[in-house]
């Protein structure tokens, strides 16, 4: 199968299918004209992948997750570890993004959105430039 039918077949992109090939996340046969030629075993592999991708593992910890599932000598323990380290990550940046909600609600609650050009948004956007 070539590299269009499998990223329409797993969902991923052209472009992130030839990223994951480069970075060595999966490695592609190739035929004899030298296309990439993805098996089934590819596209449970690329399909693999998204999954992890949406629930938020990083490409190392793909690779990592993906050295697990084909260790038949894996045990599910390491699998778990690096789950909970995803979620760690996951929760951090859960606070992170709570944190960027409340400064920009106190920004638009200080700015007064009529017709007058002082804008505290603007303001804080400035002063954070000049520090």
């Amino acid at each position: 199968m070539n590299i269009g039918h499998a990223a329409a077949d797993t969902g991923l992109s052209v472009k992130t299918i030839r990223y994951y090939e480069e970075i060595g996340l999966i490695e592609a046969d190739r035929a004899a004209n030298g296309y990439r030629d993805f098996g089934e075993r590819h596209l449970d592999q690329l399909r693999f992948l998204a999954q992890a991708r949406h629930l938020g593992f990083g490409l190392d910890e793909c690779r990592r997750l993906l050295e697990l599932y084909a260790d038949p000598d894996r045990t599910s323990r390491s699998v778990r570890d690096l789950a909970i380290e995803n979620l760690e990550s996951v929760r951090a940046k859960i606070t992170q993004l709570r944190t960027l909600e409340t400064r920009l609600e106190t920004l638009i609650d200080q700015c007064h959105g009529n017709d007058d050009p002082d804008c505290a948004i603007l303001d804080s956007l400035e002063k954070g430039a000049h520090d």
